[in-house]
């Protein structure tokens, strides 16, 4: 990973675990109903964060490198994008 956004979905990850560990304190806690999707969609908002992170550093490294040797390794990296999008789309977001 490129050292910079390696830091930074670090940085990111360790923020979710903590969010986390709240969201389980408040659903034990049965706090308000309210307060604890607040909490969720916070935490959907963070891993959107890292996930960008990390489709940055896939079009940045293993994508160029993938687009540079051309042909099948081309194709599979059209293709992984391709999942990627699929998937988000499936998600319904």
């Amino acid at each position: 990973m490129i050292d910079d956004i390696k830091k930074r979905a670090l940085h990111r990850a360790k923020i979710l675990q903590g969010q986390m560990r709240g969201l389980e304190k408040m659903i034990d806690a049965d706090e308000y109903c309210v307060d604890i999707i607040t909490q969720s969609l916070a935490i959907q908002k963070s891993l959107s964060s890292l996930n960008k992170l990390l489709v940055e550093n896939h079009l940045r490294t293993h994508v160029t490198d993938m687009f540079d040797a051309g042909g099948d390794e081309r194709e599979k990296a059209v293709a992984e994008l391709l999942a990627v999008y699929e998937l988000q789309n499936n998600r319904g977001s």
